[in-house]
């Protein structure tokens, strides 16, 4: 490519953890000859590991939410671009947007992610609305005495013991359909999150499911039953859904159709192209993509690496050989204000590593997360 042709085009869609780590190592190692665009339908980095905090506690609300405006600030200049917007079709060489749009591509990594009930995430696309939905869940929260979380998963462990450390005196329930917490992981986080919530003194409901009704539970802060399959009915005044996640793939629904799994996540081979042959310059990463490594942004990171070595194969005329790794369970989260667990396990056979502490503060350095997301902006409010 001489310098006076334009450059082509990569597509990143989505611009959580690992859409924008993906941007990231494109644009660093194919700045000459492509630009990396990534296409975000939220007007801000959505932080999502916060969101369960934020959901409790007052005041944080507005760091969940950072800014693009110099996320990308470090790269080579010109090497990548944000566009605002939601993609409502892949065809082959462009996406459409919902404006109607047209965006062409060269290559195209989907990172659109999952969905999970509120405040998992948000329906909310701007940051005034975030602000105003988790404050009206703070709200909500504080104005309850008697709290069941549906759903035992990494949110719905950080909900619970995030209300009972914040606020002791409430009642709080955890509502779980399997025999143990987290159940993905090794029987030991079992242990360590059923030893936390009885130190909280946090109720715990397993192998049971609720049911929930189609309109959702009450928010009017009267006391209503919610009845498990089992026939047993549980008292609460506020109820928090934290069931599973919801794959983002309708978007690829029209470009091939078949490569969406029955589970609706969207198969890809090892190099992590999408496995229809038609489509070699179609890759997908992270969570929304069917493969066997835990969904966290750790593996979404080495599928970003993946991808940017095979994208860079294609536009040297080579084949993508790089292929992603199976991966062991781990996780970093909050269990309370200041409980940390860190919790990893790298081959099944093995027993985990557990390094449980308090070294967690209430706001989760918030702050630091804009200095790497925000560089050189302190406008919180931005």
């Amino acid at each position: 490519m001489t310098s006076s042709e334009p450059r082509k085009n990569i597509i990143v869609i989505g611009g959580s953890y690992v859409g924008t780590r993906a941007v990231e190592l494109l644009a660093q190692k194919l700045h000459a000859t492509h630009r990396t665009l990534l296409i975000e339908q939220n007007t801000h980095f959505h932080h999502l590991f916060a969101f369960p905090r934020v959901a409790v506690v007052p005041g944080f609300e507005r760091l969940a939410f950072i800014p693009f405006t110099s996320t990308f600030d470090s790269l080579p200049r010109n090497s990548t671009a944000v566009v605002h917007g939601r993609v409502t079709e892949v065809q082959p060489g462009r996406v459409i947007l919902d404006s109607g749009d047209s965006v062409p591509y060269d290559f195209l990594v989907i990172a659109t992610g999952t969905r999970l009930p509120p405040p998992g995430t948000l329906h909310a696309f701007d940051k005034p609305a975030g602000m105003e939905y988790f404050r009206a869940h703070q709200k909500h929260v504080l104005n309850a005495q008697k709290v069941v979380v549906v759903g035992g998963g990494a949110v719905g462990v950080q909900l619970a013991t995030d209300i009972k450390d914040y606020y002791p005196a409430k009642h709080v329930t955890l509502v779980h359909s399997r025999d143990r917490l987290m159940h993905k992981f090794h029987l030991k986080m079992h242990e360590v999150l059923s030893d936390r919530m009885a130190e909280l003194d946090v109720g715990l409901v397993l192998g049971e499911r609720a049911v929930i009704p189609p309109e959702g539970f009450p928010l009017d802060s009267k006391e209503f039953e919610i009845v498990l399959q089992s026939g047993r009915k549980l008292t609460a005044d506020f109820a928090i859904l934290a069931t599973g996640q919801i794959p983002r793939s309708e978007l690829i629904q029209t470009l091939t159709p078949d490569t969406i799994s029955s589970s609706g996540f969207i198969a890809v081979k090892r190099t992590l192209q999408v496995t229809d042959e038609r489509y070699p310059n179609v890759f997908v990463i992270g969570d929304v993509a069917d493969t066997p490594n835990q969904k966290t942004a750790r593996s979404g990171s080495h599928h970003a690496e993946v991808v940017t070595e095979n994208i860079a194969a294609l536009v040297s005329g080579e084949e993508p050989r790089a292929e992603y790794k199976d991966s062991g369970m781990g996780i970093h989260m909050s269990l309370g204000m200041k409980r940390d667990l860190k919790f990893r396990q790298l081959v099944p056979e093995q027993e985990p590593m557990v390094n449980l502490s308090d070294v967690g503060t209430e706001d989760m350095h918030l702050k630091r997360v804009w200095e790497r997301r925000a560089p050189g902006n302190k406008d919180y409010d931005s």
